[in-house]
C-alpha cells in the first residue's frame, strides 16, 4: 500500500550541544541520534514552502515526471512563498532525464535591459547609487522565469501547462492562509514592500496593517495573470496583455525595459559543469552561474586531502575548507561572468590539475590572510539571502533540481499594476562598479560589467550527484553568497562523512568568501574547535543560520528526503 511520509516538525536550535565540550576539538553533538530522513519508495518533492510541495506530489502521484512536478512547484511559489518564488525574476534548472541519460543545464537568468549601460548606476562621484540599484524600476532585469519553467515543460514535461499552474491559480484566487513564516516576512519588507501603493494593496490591509497568522490573502491580480499565462503561454508574459503592462509601468517610472526587451528574451539550454568526487559524479550549473565552477573547484581541492580521517567539523577539516573557498571566491572575482559575453577559464577552473596546484598552496597550520590570496581592499555591506531552491526525484529515474529569486526579499518590493507581479532587483548582481561590492559582499569584477542583453553573475548551484550513473543526490540552497559553500557542505558530509541527508543538513555550517576575510560560523560550533581555527590564524565572526537545503537521495531502492529546519515552512515529501 502507498503510504505519504511526512517531515515531523524539528525545531532547530543553533546552539545544540546545551553541554560543554569534554576534550579539545572533540564532537560534542551527535546527529546521528536525532535526525531522521523522509523515506519514500515512488518519487520525492523537497521544497521550502509546504502548498507547494504538496502540488507538486500531486503531479507525481498523477504519473506526472519530475519536471512535470517542478514547473508546477516553481508557480505554485510565485503565489505561497512571494519572497523569493516569482514571475518576475529568474533562476536556473538542472535536469537529469532517464530516457536518454543526460544531465542538462535549463539557464533562465535575467538579462540587462537593451538600454542598460556600465555605468547607469553611478551618480555624479562615481559612486554607486544603492538607493537606485536595489529599488528603483531601473534595477530590474528583464524576467526569465515563465519562460523558462515553460521551456522545461514543454521540452521535457507530459501535462499541460494548464495543469501545471492550476494550484497557483487556485491559491491565489481563493486564498492561502497566512502563516508564521509569510507573516514574519512581510513584518520585515514592510518598510519598503509600502512605498509602492501597488504592493502595498496586496500584501497589507488597506490601513497599512498586517493580515494577522490565520487570516486569508487572496492575490486575484496575480490569479488573473496566472490564468493568462494558462490560455495564451509565455506570449501573455513576452508579448500580450502582460508584456503591455510591463512595459507601461516600466515607462512611467523611468525604466529601462521594453516590450523588444521582452520579446528577445530567451532561455537558454548549456552544458552543465561536471566533476568527480571521490568516484561520484556532480552536475552543476555553468555561468553565468558561478556555482558550479567553484563547487567543482573546492571539492577538486578538498579531494587531496583525507577529509573523513580527518573528521566532521573538526579544526583540521575545517581549516582546509576554508582555505579552499578563500582560492575559489578569489577567482569569482578574478574570471567570472556570462560566457555569451566573456571569455571564463572553465576547463582550467575545475580541471583536476588546477584543483591540486591549489592543495598544496595549503598551510595546514596556518591561515592564508585574504590579501595573500588575491589582493583588495576589504569592505562592509549588508547581505541579502532570499532565494529559494526545490528538488524533486520521480519513479521514471529523473531528477530536477531548481533555484530562483527575485534577488532580496520580495526583489525590488515593486508590482506591476494590474498583474500582481512582483519585479526583480537583480540588477544589482551586476558588477555597478569594478571592485564595489553588491548587497552580497561579493566583490564582482571586469567580467560582470553591466551590458545590454547580458545575464548577471550569480551564486545559486542547484546541485545533481550521480552514483554509477544514476542520480544519487539532489540538493542546492538559497543564500546569496553562501549558496556554493552551503551546497558543497551538503555533498561533503554525505560523501566524506556518511551522514544520511537529514544529518547533514541540519550538521552546523561554515563560512568565507575570500573578502571579507572572515569566517562566518553558525552558533553552537565546538567552542574549543573555534579557539584552534582562531589559532591558525582565522578570524571568526558569527552568524545567522545558513542557506535552506533542500534535498533526496535515491539509494536502496527508496527516496530519503529533508527539508532544511534552519528556516520555517519548509516540508519534504514522497509516497
Amino acid at each position: 500500500m502507498k503510504r505519504i511520509f511526512k517531515v515531523f516538525s524539528l525545531i532547530f536550535c543553533l546552539n545544540l550541544n546545551g553541554v560543554d565540550a569534554i576534550a579539545q576539538d572533540s564532537p560534542i553533538y551527535d546527529y546521528r541520534a536525532v535526525f531522521h530522513p523522509v523515506i519514500a519508495e515512488n518519487g520525492m518533492v523537497a521544497s521550502q514552502e509546504d502548498l507547494a510541495t504538496k502540488a507538486g506530489l500531486a503531479v507525481l502521484k498523477e504519473g506526472g515526471n519530475a519536471v512535470d512536478a517542478a514547473v508546477t512547484i516553481g508557480f505554485t511559489l510565485a503565489v505561497t512563498l512571494p519572497r523569493a518564488g516569482n514571475l518576475g525574476g529568474g533562476g536556473f534548472m538542472l535536469i537529469h532525464l532517464a530516457e536518454s541519460q543526460k544531465t542538462i543545464a535549463l539557464d533562465y537568468r535575467e538579462k540587462a535591459p537593451l538600454a542598460a549601460t556600465a555605468d547607469m548606476f553611478l551618480d555624479e562621484n562615481g559612486n554607486v547609487n544603492q538607493e537606485q540599484i536595489r529599488f528603483s524600476h531601473q534595477a530590474v532585469g528583464v524576467p526569465g522565469t515563465v519562460a523558462g519553467l515553460i521551456m522545461a515543460l514543454e521540452k521535457y514535461g507530459t501535462i499541460s501547462l494548464n495543469r501545471a499552474l492550476q494550484p497557483a491559480i487556485e491559491l491565489a484566487e481563493t486564498g492561502m492562509i497566512v502563516d508564521e513564516d509569510l507573516y514574519n516576512s512581510l513584518i520585515f519588507a514592510k518598510r519598503w514592500l509600502q512605498k509602492s501603493p501597488q504592493t502595498s494593496s496586496i500584501f497589507y490591509k488597506p490601513d497599512g496593517s498586517l493580515y494577522e497568522i490565520g487570516e486569508t490573502l487572496k492575490q486575484t491580480d496575480l490569479a488573473n495573470s496566472l490564468k493568462l499565462i494558462a490560455k495564451e503561454g509565455k506570449d501573455a508574459f513576452y508579448q500580450g496583455d502582460i508584456a503591455d503592462k510591463i512595459v507601461a509601468d516600466m515607462a512611467a517610472n523611468n525604466g529601462l525595459i521594453t516590450k523588444e526587451d521582452l520579446a528577445k528574451y530567451k532561455p537558454i539550454i548549456r552544458e552543465p559543469i561536471e566533476g568527480n568526487y571521490r568516484g561520484y559524479q556532480v552536475y552543476s550549473m555553468p555561468p553565468p552561474s558561478s556555482g558550479g565552477v567553484h563547487l567543482v573547484q573546492m571539492l577538486n581541492i578538498l579531494e587531496n586531502f583525507s577529509i573523513s580521517s580527518l573528521g566532521h567539523n573538526r579544526a583540521s577539516t575545517l581549516h582546509v575548507m576554508i582555505e579552499a573557498m578563500k582560492w575559489a571566491y578569489a577567482d569569482r572575482f578574478q574570471f567570472m561572468g556570462d560566457t555569451d559575453f566573456v571569455d571564463v577559464p572553465i576547463t582550467r577552473l575545475i580541471s583536476k590539475s588546477y584543483g591540486n596546484s591549489l592543495a598544496k598552496k595549503i598551510n595546514l597550520h596556518q591561515a592564508t590572510p585574504s590579501q595573500s590570496v588575491l589582493p583588495h581592499p576589504a569592505f562592509q555591506v549588508d547581505e541579502s539571502k532570499e532565494t529559494t531552491h526545490y528538488s524533486v526525484m520521480d519513479s521514471y529515474g529523473n531528477a530536477v533540481a531548481n533555484t530562483y529569486t527575485l534577488n532580496f526579499s520580495y526583489g525590488s518590493g515593486l508590482v506591476v499594476p494590474g498583474t500582481g507581479i512582483l519585479l526583480n532587483n537583480e540588477m544589482d548582481d551586476f558588477t555597478a562598479k569594478p571592485g564595489s561590492p553588491n548587497a552580497f559582499r561579493l566583490l564582482g569584477g571586469e567580467g560582470n560589467k553591466i551590458a545590454p542583453e547580458k545575464r548577471m553573475l550569480s551564486s545559486m548551484t542547484p546541485t545533481i550527484v550521480m552514483k554509477e550513473g544514476k542520480p544519487w543526490l539532489v540538493t542546492g540552497s538559497p543564500g546569496g553568497s553562501r549558496i556554493i559553500t552551503t551546497t558543497l557542505q551538503i555533498i561533503m558530509n554525505v560523501i566524506d562523512h556518511k551522514m544520511n541527508i537529514a544529518e547533514a543538513t541540519n550538521a552546523h555550517r561554515v563560512h568565507h568568501q575570500w573578502f571579507p576575510d572572515l569566517l562566518r560560523v553558525e552558533e553552537g560550533l565546538n567552542g574549543d574547535t573555534l579557539e584552534l581555527l582562531e589559532g591558525k590564524g582565522h578570524q571568526i565572526d558569527g552568524s545567522h543560520a545558513m542557506g535552506s537545503t533542500q534535498s533526496i537521495i535515491y539509494e536502496d531502492n527508496q527516496f530519503f528526503g529533508a527539508s532544511d529546519p534552519r528556516k520555517p515552512g519548509a516540508l519534504t515529501l514522497g509516497y
